[in-house]
């Protein structure tokens, strides 16, 4: 059992370290510092306090991860040999004693204190505030105020304006803390894009960043849209969206999914953000109708995703091995398979999505027949059986038969030759409706030209024009 323990320094000045930490300093057989850069390092002094440094730790490590692990292998030796405390500014933050803790098994006790923050949190605004150092900034929602501790460099300062902008405007107000050691600090107020231009920096220099008004904004996250739902469907919300059901909802899924892979085959990634935004927005709104009717909660939905793709990840999150997409891809059907209890090759096409479009379906149950070997060997025998089909189709057209169902055996027979030629179907089609589109385009433009209107066109004249514009485009 290693006997260490850790107290608390505090952000700075010596009014703000403890009692319990005093008392537990002077009374330790060997007291270790994180630096000895530190007003309370002086004031220990005073009191004849003995004390030892990590600082030439600090001068000789190649990097901040080198440091730690050498940090905690000192400190680990040295606890061994009899009681060690291990006064750093501040516990919470310190990346030395949570690999401490992570090398000991939680087996070390931790004194708290005043944090770094302290000086920060005191004008946070009074729905509170993260906190995180420069060095290890993470930002989870734009939501509250961000205290950052330990801006000790112009270029950590520029580092960490580069991280908020990705989250807050350019001009959200921030509160910076220049350094020093006084209780009741000065501060500069000043907006994002100033954060690395002010005269100097250590290690006690913070910042508080404070959210704008929501409306005001100009960048927004993922908690921001659940926050506008919630605004939206509230009693003084709007009355559309509060009549909203999930089934009133579900044709709107399918549009902005359509219009999304719309937007992507363009390359156009401006729309793709605003399509993948639509997409997004059905989501949220499922799970703030699925919180009021006691159906789902966005909580569930995040769950089910997230235990589906563990499940179906053992490479990575198991002790199976996939090298190659396509062990990937057979070892995903495997597990989806054995998830719904799918044991024959009917099961496995029945378990196709009803709800799917129509030439996609298709696919996959072509797909998962040809696992079985049930498949023509290649598309050109497919395309004899497109000539077959589109001849039955003719034959119950002109006797006025079931041309119907000829016609859906036509349209399954192409999906097979799309596919055994690599080719997705649906966006073939979708690029041969454009390419129809811009014809008929040309053929308006020209038809202006020769002053004329569709309504003054033979078909055999109309197929003239068609003809031509196929030269065109």
């Amino acid at each position: 059992m290693t006997d260490l323990s850790v107290v608390a320094l505090g952000p700075g000045p010596v009014e703000l370290l403890t009692l319990g930490a005093l008392e537990a300093m002077r009374a330790a057989p060997a007291l270790v510092l994180r630096t000895g850069v530190h007003p309370v390092a002086d004031y220990l002094r005073k009191q004849g306090i003995a004390f030892t440094t990590l600082d030439n730790l600090h001068e000789s490590s190649e990097d901040f991860d080198a440091l730690v692990q050498r940090a905690v292998n000192y400190l680990i030796n040295l606890a061994q040999q009899g009681p060690v405390v291990y006064a750093v500014p501040d516990p919470a933050q310190d990346a030395t004693v949570q690999a401490l803790r992570a090398a000991c098994n939680e087996d070390i006790a931790i004194q708290p204190g005043a944090p770094l923050a302290a000086t920060g949190l005191a004008h946070a605004p009074e729905q509170g505030a993260l906190v995180c150092t420069a060095t290890g900034l993470a930002v989870h929602d734009a939501q509250h105020a961000l205290v950052i501790t330990e801006l000790n460099s112009r270029e950590l300062a520029g580092d960490v304006k580069l991280k908020l902008l990705a989250f807050y405007d350019i001009d959200t107000p921030v509160i910076f803390y220049p350094p020093g050691q006084e209780v009741a600090r000065a501060c500069v107020r000043m907006p994002l894009e100033d954060l690395d231009r002010q005269p100097a920096y250590d290690h006690t220099a913070l910042a508080v960043v404070l959210p704008k008004p929501f409306a005001q904004r100009e960048r927004y996250d993922v908690q921001d849209l659940i926050h506008l739902m919630a605004r939206l469907r509230a009693p003084d919300g709007c009355p559309w969206d509060r009549e909203q059901t999930h089934q009133s909802l579900a044709k709107y899924l399918i549009e902005e999914a359509y219009e999304t892979a719309a937007a992507i085959r363009e390359e156009d990634w401006a729309h793709v953000a605003d399509e993948l935004g639509d997409v997004l927005l059905q989501v949220v709104f499922h799970a703030d109708v699925g919180q009021r009717y006691g159906t789902l909660e966005l909580s569930d939905i995040t769950t089910a995703v997230c235990k589906k793709m563990i499940a179906r990840h053992p490479h990575i999150f198991g002790d199976t091995q996939a090298d190659s997409s396509g062990e990937v891809l057979t070892q995903w059907e495997a597990i989806k398979a054995k998830e719904r209890g799918e044991q024959t090759l009917t099961d496995r096409l029945r378990g196709i999505g009803n709800g799917l479009p129509a030439l996609l379906r298709a696919q996959k149950a072509q797909e998962r027949a040809a696992k079985v070997g049930f498949d023509f060997p290649d598309a050109l025998e497919a395309l004899q059986k497109v000539v077959e089909e589109a001849h039955e189709v003719r034959e119950q057209v002109e006797k006025q038969g079931n041309y119907a169902e000829e016609v859906g055996d036509l349209f399954f027979s192409c999906v097979n030759v799309a596919r055994l030629l690599n080719i997705d179907p649906d966006e073939m089609v979708n690029l041969s409706t454009d390419k129809f589109i811009r014809r008929l385009e040309w053929i308006e433009k020209m038809l202006i030209n020769d002053k004329k209107t569709w309504k003054q066109l033979t078909l055999s004249a109309m197929d003239v024009y068609w003809e031509r514009s196929k030269g065109m485009i």
